[in-house]
C-alpha cells in the first residue's frame, strides 16, 4: 500500500505545531503567543510553474507576545525533489502575501530519502548591478540530519521525525528503539501517542531480522519494564484502544489523508475508516 507522505506530515505538523516550531524554529518560538495560533482556511493557488492547482499544506496565523501584530507561518511538506521548487515557494509566498497582507515565515520540510544533495532554498532575480529579488525559506531536509542529535529532545516531533532522518541500514532497529524510548518519556494523550507510534512504525517497518535486533535494543534499554512501552508495543501489535484510534482516524481524514493512508497508520478495518469518512462528511455538510 502506498504511503501518503505529504498527508502524514501535514497531520503531524498541524497536531504538534508548537512543538514543531520549538524544535526547528527556535528563533521565533520565543516570540510567539502560543495561545494565539489560528489555522487558516485551506487555500487553493494556481501554480503557474507546474500548470496546476496547489493546495497549501499548512498556514497558521500567530501573534507576537505582548503585541497586537500578527504574522503567518507557512509550512510545505515535500516528499520528492522538484526542479525550481524554490521558485514555486516564492510564487506561493507572493500569492499568500497579497491575499493576507501579513508577514510570512516560509518553511519546507523535505522528507524524501534521496537525493542526499542539499536542496536549494533561495530564489533570486538579478541583473548586472541590480539585485531585484532574494527570497529564502527555512529548509528542513531530513535526509541530511543525524538522528543522534535529537536523542535528548523532549519533543513528540523529534520522536516521529528521527524515523525519517539519515539512517544507515544497519541502524534502523536502533533508531526505532530510540524513537520508542523518547516517546515513552512524553506525556501524550492516547490518541496522540497512537499517531506518533503509528508514524514511527510506518517509516521503520522492520523485517524479521531487524525485529530481533530491535527487541535486543529495547531489552538493553530496560524499556520492557515500563508501562508506556507495553502500551505502545501493544498498539503496534494489535492497534488497540479503538476510541483513541478512531479519534486519530477522524483527525487524519479532516486533514485530507486518504482512506488507505488512515488504514495504514491506525490498523482500523477499511470498512470502519470508510464509515468514519461518511460520518465526517455528513457532519460537515450538516454544518453548512
Amino acid at each position: 500500500m502506498s504511503i501518503d507522505h505529504d498527508g502524514l506530515f501535514k497531520v503531524l505538523i498541524s497536531t504538534f505545531l508548537i512543538e514543531f516550531i520549538e524544535l526547528f524554529l527556535p528563533n521565533i518560538a520565543a516570540d510567539i503567543d502560543k495561545n494565539s495560533i489560528e489555522f487558516l482556511p485551506e487555500q487553493v493557488l494556481i501554480d503557474i510553474t507546474a500548470g496546476e492547482k496547489k493546495i497549501i499544506d499548512l498556514l497558521a496565523k500567530v501573534k507576537y507576545k505582548n503585541q497586537s501584530t500578527f504574522f503567518l507561518v507557512h509550512v510545505e511538506a515535500q516528499s520528492y525533489t522538484q526542479a525550481e521548487f524554490a521558485k514555486r515557494m516564492f510564487i506561493y509566498f507572493s500569492s499568500l502575501y497579497k491575499l493576507y497582507d501579513l508577514p510570512i515565515y516560509p518553511v519546507v520540510i523535505f522528507s524524501f530519502d534521496e537525493p542526499l544533495r542539499e536542496e536549494p532554498k533561495v530564489h533570486t532575480v538579478t541583473f548586472p548591478g541590480l539585485d531585484v529579488l532574494r527570497f529564502e525559506f527555512t529548509a528542513i531536509q531530513l535526509n541530511r540530519m543525524s538522528w543522534r542529535q535529537y536523542l535528548t529532545q523532549q519533543n513528540p516531533v523529534a520522536a516521529a521525525l528521527m524515523a525519517k532522518m539519515n539512517i544507515p541500514l544497519a541502524e534502523r532497529p536502533q533508531v526505532k528503539a530510540e524513537c520508542l524510548r523518547l516517546l515513552t518519556t512524553l506525556r501524550l494523550d492516547p490518541a496522540r501517542m497512537e499517531f506518533i507510534s503509528g508514524f514511527i512504525d510506518t517509516y521503520l517497518n522492520l523485517n524479521e531480522t531487524e525485529e530481533q535486533a530491535f527487541q535486543a535494543a529495547i531489552s538493553t534499554m530496560g524499556l520492557e519494564e515500563r508501562e508506556e512501552y507495553m502500551e505502545i508495543v501493544t498498539s503496534w501489535q494489535r492497534k488497540g484502544r479503538l476510541e483513541a484510534l478512531e479519534e486519530v482516524a477522524l483527525n487524519s481524514l479532516r486533514e485530507g489523508l486518504s482512506v488507505e493512508a488512515v488504514v495504514r497508520i491506525t490498523g482500523l478495518p477499511l470498512e470502519k475508516v470508510q464509515q468514519l469518512q461518511a460520518e465526517l462528511q455528513t457532519t460537515e455538510n450538516g454544518g453548512r
